[in-house]
């Protein structure tokens, strides 16, 4: 390998796992404004696997143009570059370094910063290295070992989907459907540090598991009809399917926050979603996630207090990409999948 490249997961067709491989590419060179990154570990993501099986293509556009393409859209690592400008304050933002960026503030980021964060709206970090804009990344959690710490990027979604979305407040109840994935490990967790009654639907194996992590209830989803639940004031699906029999639970008050479609009705369910965000007493709220430095600096504070924690499933090397992506695609997986680079 000539020393201006770098290996990286890729995939040269639509279609299942087998199709991953692991190549070689350009190692990045920071633009103005960007910092670069040598990737520790990076978690394997849902929209991944609908992505390179080519079933949102029609939905969502491409995101990436021309083949091979690359896979991973979160990560962690160590800043071992600035490309011109990154540590100004107009690209970090405004405050302080630790008041901001455990958001990347006045002084920028600095080379050895140890970060997480997301590439934005596009996909490849899984690779060796990623050249990134701060705004897409924070400091990362002081206590947290980076593979482990690889598991909570997605915990920005549940963040922005129970306290931005929800509001959810003290006292209030809360359905979480998909309690033991990735989303919904943090959820769960999230939930509880809101002071919110937590009812998480699972998996029979992984009950124990959302039990620990402070669903005061945990139900069997195979077993658990949404009759059987009772009323909630926010509802949180990460599952995807019958969001019109979980909507119904809510009071009337309630929010239900979807961050999943039925990809086997795509049409239909974006059509529910899109018509429920706007019609009605009990809405849905929907949002396309591309957090920012802020959110990343809000979750880890939530790590450094103590009130989310990472769950990790399976630990793969980036050889394994095909392997971790199957793992995934088999169900079960209690927290996330993570593939380690360094």
């Amino acid at each position: 390998m000539k020393q201006n490249e770098m290996r990286a997961a890729l995939f040269d067709r639509y279609g299942p796992p087998e199709v991953l491989y692991v190549g070689t590419v350009p190692r990045p060179v920071p633009a103005p404004g960007e910092v670069l990154v040598r990737v520790h570990a990076a978690s394997v993501n849902g929209g991944e696997l609908h992505g390179r099986a080519g079933r949102v293509r029609l939905v969502t556009g491409l995101a990436q143009r021309g083949w091979p393409k690359r896979i991973g859209l979160d990560f962690t690592g160590e800043v071992v570059a600035l490309g011109p400008g990154a540590a100004s304050p107009e690209e970090a933002g405004a405050g302080g370094r630790e008041d901001v960026v455990r958001g990347v503030g006045v002084a920028g980021p600095q080379v050895g910063d140890r970060v997480w964060g997301v590439l934005g709206r596009t996909f490849g970090s899984l690779a060796e290295y990623i050249a990134v804009r701060p705004r897409h990344l924070s400091l990362a959690p002081k206590g947290l070992d980076l593979m482990e710490a690889a598991a909570l990027p997605v915990g920005t979604t549940a963040i922005t989907a129970l306290r931005d979305k929800a509001a959810l407040r003290p006292g209030e109840r809360l359905l979480v459907r998909g309690g033991s994935g990735g989303v919904g490990v943090v959820a769960v967790q999230l939930g509880r540090a809101l002071g919110a009654q937590v009812t998480a639907l699972a998996g029979a194996r992984n009950l124990d598991l959302v039990r620990d992590l402070g669903a005061h209830e945990a139900h069997d989803y195979a077993t658990t009809t949404p009759a059987d639940l009772g009323r909630f004031d926010v509802v949180m699906d990460t599952v995807g399917t019958e969001h019109r029999a979980y909507r119904r639970l809510l009071t009337p008050s309630g929010r239900m926050v979807a961050i999943a479609f039925d990809l086997t009705r795509a049409a239909a369910s974006l059509g529910y979603i899109a018509a429920s965000t706007v019609h009605g007493r009990r809405r849905v709220r929907a949002f396309s996630g591309n957090p920012s430095h802020r959110l990343f600096a809000d979750l880890t504070r939530y790590v450094d207090s103590g009130e989310l924690r990472p769950v990790v499933d399976r630990v793969f090397p980036l050889e394994g990409i095909a392997e971790a992506h199957r793992a995934l695609e088999a169900g079960g997986v209690r927290g996330k999948v993570v593939v380690r680079l360094a």
